[in-house]
């Protein structure tokens, strides 16, 4: 059984990982499995739980260390973007080619593997999908796990940049102020408030902004159908493009998610801000909103 690379874009169901990682074992595939898990609280906790078991083949991709550029205090957010040939060659180390299928998963809901999911996008690669259910429907399937660590054969990879996916705290100062886009928080609705702030300094919102939670996206552990992905976002984008949609979190991270949602409902790919929350308070002359 070969994979058929355009099957998986945006999800992969536990099942069609299941037969495409048997395919990998009896044939020359070019399969690449993520573990994305992270914890914020306990940044070491999600390479703790990858050695005690992982699927088969997976390598450990750290969303501090692997999937994040250098943190300047007072000037970035909390996960700003690495250089993205930097980011090529960490693809590259962790076994990834421009010709690799790649799944990711996590084990909170798809928020850390959305996150890579969106970065390989990024850098040019259309192949890359996040499992559906992660770690916990995986596990719940019985499907198989193992411990340890993995080797894997270094990859080749060439990035192919798209700066049109991302806005900076310039351009979305100049959106919000003119109304030019729609702009969407993707964390829960009482850290949109203001209110329950424990990963930044201030609490609060991008003025003009709108509050969707990630959240929202899954019934059970699992991403909504795309019939109820579309009308979700529907209600907020009325006859808007993706293109002048920009979605932001706290720091870049729970905002892919979102991304990744409306892009499988077929709504088409939005804009990310990146340094999202925890950049745009750098600045005390951008406005903040509350409430």
């Amino acid at each position: 059984m070969a994979i058929e690379q355009k099957h998986f874009h945006t999800l992969i169901s536990c099942t069609q990982l299941s037969e495409a990682l048997t395919a990998h074992d009896h044939a020359s595939t070019n399969l690449r499995i993520l573990d994305c898990r992270f914890d914020l609280t306990d940044t070491e906790a999600g390479r703790r739980a990858y050695t005690r078991s992982h699927i088969p083949g997976a390598t450990y991709a750290h969303l501090d260390e692997d999937m994040s550029g250098p943190i300047l205090p007072g000037i970035t957010g909390r996960h700003p973007l690495p250089d993205p040939h930097d980011f090529a060659r960490t693809l590259a180390r962790l076994g990834i080619s421009n010709n690799s299928q790649v799944a990711l998963y996590d084990a909170s809901g798809g928020s850390m593997a959305s996150r890579m999911w969106w970065m390989l996008r990024w850098v040019g690669h259309q192949s890359v999908s996040v499992l559906d259910g992660g770690w916990d429907a995986w596990t719940a399937a019985g499907l198989p796990t193992r411990n340890g660590d993995e080797t894997v054969q270094p990859g080749s990879y060439d990035a192919t940049p798209r700066p049109e996916l991302v806005v900076d705290a310039a351009e979305m100062l100049a959106k919000t102020a003119s109304g030019g886009a729609l702009v969407i928080d993707a964390r829960a609705a009482d850290r949109f408030r203001g209110e329950n702030e424990t990963h930044d300094p201030i609490g609060g919102h991008i003025p003009g902004a709108s509050n969707l939670p990630q959240a929202g996206n899954l019934r059970h552990g699992l991403f909504l159908e795309q019939a109820e992905l579309a009308a979700r976002f529907s209600q907020l984008m009325g006859n808007r493009p993706p293109s002048e949609v920009i979605f932001y979190c706290g720091s870049g991270v729970s905002a892919c998610h979102n991304i990744l949602a409306l892009e499988h409902a077929g709504l088409g790919e939005a804009r990310l801000y990146p340094g999202s929350w925890s950049d745009w308070i750098t600045d005390p002359a951008r406005p903040i909103a509350q409430g």
